[in-house]
C-alpha cells in the first residue's frame, strides 16, 4: 500500500482549516511525544490533529482517504504494545478534545460519552449517582474510555464483572471516507443483525474512529472488603486461591504477585509482611453493608493456610492493601530502566504452570520475570526490564519476550488478554491462516485503502 510520504503546503492548509489554530500541531518538538506511547517504540508524525467535534473527524477522514495519508488514533498513549505508534508516517488524531459525558441515566442504566473521557473520572462520576462502570484497568487514572474500548481492556474486576466489551451497548464510528456509522442502541438486549459494536471493541483503532460510546451501567455495591495474604511460594498461594473458588466464593478481584515482585517491593519501600512471605494474593469482595463483614469472614476462612494476613473493610482500609499492588510497576524499574510488558492469559487452572514456565524461559536468557496480574481470570503480566543502551541485554530481553509468547500458545492461552497486539506482538502465532485472512478481509470492508492505524492488531 502506498501512503503519502510527507504533507504538502496545500495539505497542511487543509488540516489547519479543518481544525483551526488550536486544534493542530506541526512543531516537531511538540509532536515528539505523539511519536510513541508507553511501549517506547517510535514512529514519524507529519501532524497532530485534535478534533472537538464529530464533523471535524468526518472531514479529516474524507481528506485522509482521498490523499492516502495514514491516520493513527490516540487517547492518552498508555499502550504497552505500540498501539498508538505511527508505524507508517502520517497524522496522529488525538481524541482528548472529545471528552464530554453526554448523558447518565439512572433509569436506563446507560451512559453516553465521548471517547476522550478519562476512565477514573467517569467511574467516580457514575458512582456519585449510585451506579458503577465495572471495567477497571489498573491504569484507569491515566486511560480514556475510547482507549479501553479499542483494546477491550479488562482489569482488576474482570473475574466477577467481565471486560469492557460486556459494557459497550453501542457506538458511533467515523469510517475512512468520512461516513458516520451508528451501531447498537441504548437497550440492554439487541439481537437484530450482526453485532457490529463487537467488531469495534478490541479492533485497536483499525476499523474507524470512535466518536461516541453507549455504555452499560449497573448498581454500585454498597460496600467492599479486601484481604491481602502471604505465602512461602506462588505454588502455595495459587493452591489456596483454588480453595476459594471451590467454596463457591466469587471475588470481585483476585491479584497475584510472584517471588520476584515481592523482592522488588521490599527493596523499594516498607512492607508489612514478614521475610518468610515470598508471594502474595490480594482479594476483594463486594456486597451490601449488612453482609460484607460475614462474606469477608467466609473468605478468610478459606485462607487459613496463609503465613500472614491483612484485612480491610471500606475504601480507606482497602486502599492501604491495594497500594502494594499499585506499587509494582514503579518498583520494577530497579531491575532496569526499560521495559517490555506482556499480558498473556491462560486457562485459570494452568496459571501456576505457565508462570513457572515463563520464569524458566527468562532465567535461561539471564533475565528475571516480574510475574503478577489477575489470578482470577488467568491474566499474567509477564514484565521484563532491561537497559536499552546495552545491546546484549536488549537482544536477550526481546528473545525472552518472543519465547514467552510462543510458550503461552502451548498452554492453550492468548498472547494478549487486554493490551492488544499493537505493533509489538505477532498475531500469526495465535491466529490460523484462514482466520487471520478473514479478519483482514473484514478490515478492508471498513477501510479499503488501509489508511487507519496500519500494521496494528491483526
Amino acid at each position: 500500500m502506498l501512503y503519502a510520504n510527507a504533507l504538502t503546503d496545500r495539505q497542511r492548509q487543509t488540516l489547519a482549516r479543518i481544525f483551526g489554530e488550536d486544534g493542530i500541531i506541526f512543531d516537531p518538538a511538540a509532536m515528539r511525544v505523539y511519536s510513541s506511547d508507553a511501549s517506547n517504540i517510535k514512529g514519524e508524525v507529519f501532524a497532530v490533529v485534535r478534533p472537538t467535534a464529530t464533523s471535524q473527524v468526518q472531514e479529516c477522514m474524507r481528506w485522509a482517504d482521498a490523499e492516502r495519508v495514514a491516520v493513527h488514533p490516540r487517547g492518552r498513549g498508555t499502550s504497552l504494545s505500540g498501539g498508538c505508534v505511527p508505524t507508517v508516517p502520517g497524522i496522529v488524531m488525538s481524541m482528548l478534545g472529545m471528552d464530554r459525558i453526554l448523558d447518565i441515566s439512572p433509569t436506563d442504566f446507560v451512559a453516553e460519552v465521548e471517547p476522550g473521557v478519562n476512565t477514573a473520572v467517569f467511574q467516580a462520576t457514575v458512582e456519585k449517582m449510585g451506579l458503577m462502570f465495572p471495567p477497571d484497568p489498573a491504569s484507569s487514572k491515566a486511560t480514556t474510555l475510547g482507549g479501553n474500548v479499542c483494546t477491550c481492556a479488562g482489569g482488576l474486576r474482570a473475574v466477577k464483572y467481565g471486560v469492557t466489551r460486556d459494557y459497550v451497548l453501542g457506538c458511533e464510528v467515523v469510517l475512512p471516507g468520512g461516513k458516520l456509522m451508528k451501531f447498537g442502541s441504548r437497550t440492554q438486549k439487541d439481537v437484530i443483525g450482526l453485532d457490529m459494536t463487537r467488531f469495534v471493541v478490541g479492533s485497536e483503532g483499525t476499523l474507524g474512529i470512535v466518536t461516541k460510546l453507549i455504555l452499560k451501567l449497573i448498581p454500585k455495591p454498597e460496600s467492599s472488603a479486601s484481604v491481602l495474604v502471604g505465602y512461602a511460594s506462588l505454588d502455595e498461594a495459587l493452591s489456596s486461591m483454588s480453595n476459594v473458588f471451590a467454596a463457591g466464593i466469587l471475588p470481585a478481584a483476585v491479584e497475584f504477585m510472584n517471588e520476584t515482585v515481592l523482592d522488588i517491593l521490599t527493596k523499594t519501600g516498607e512492607c508489612p509482611w514478614p521475610n518468610k512471605v515470598k508471594s502474595l494474593l490480594l482479594f476483594q469482595i463486594d456486597g451490601n453493608h449488612e453482609t460484607i463483614g460475614l462474606e469477608n469472614a467466609r473468605l478468610a476462612r478459606q485462607l487459613g493456610d496463609a503465613l500472614w494476613k491483612m484485612e480491610g473493610i471500606g475504601k480507606a482500609e482497602e486502599d492501604v492493601l491495594w497500594a502494594y499492588r499499585r506499587r509494582v510497576s514503579a518498583a520494577s524499574y530497579v531491575l532496569g530502566p526499560d521495559r517490555i510488558g506482556g499480558d498473556m492469559a491462560v486457562p485459570r487452572g494452568k496459571l501456576l504452570a505457565a508462570v513457572r514456565r515463563f520464569e524458566e524461559i527468562a532465567a535461561k536468557n539471564g533475565k528475571r520475570l516480574i510475574g503478577f496480574g489477575h489470578a482470577g481470570d488467568g491474566n499474567i503480566h509477564a514484565n521484563l526490564h532491561y537497559d536499552a543502551s546495552d545491546p546484549d541485554d536488549t537482544e536477550r530481553t526481546i528473545k525472552t519476550h518472543h519465547e514467552l509468547d510462543e510458550a503461552v500458545i502451548a498452554f492453550g492461552g492468548t498472547i494478549s488478554g487486554e493490551h492488544g497486539a499493537g505493533c509489538l506482538k505477532n498475531p500469526g502465532l495465535q491466529l490460523g491462516r484462514d482466520e487471520h485472512e478473514l479478519m483482514r478481509r473484514i478490515r478492508k470492508l471498513f477501510d479499503p485503502r488501509e489508511i487507519l492505524n496500519p500494521n496494528k492488531g491483526y
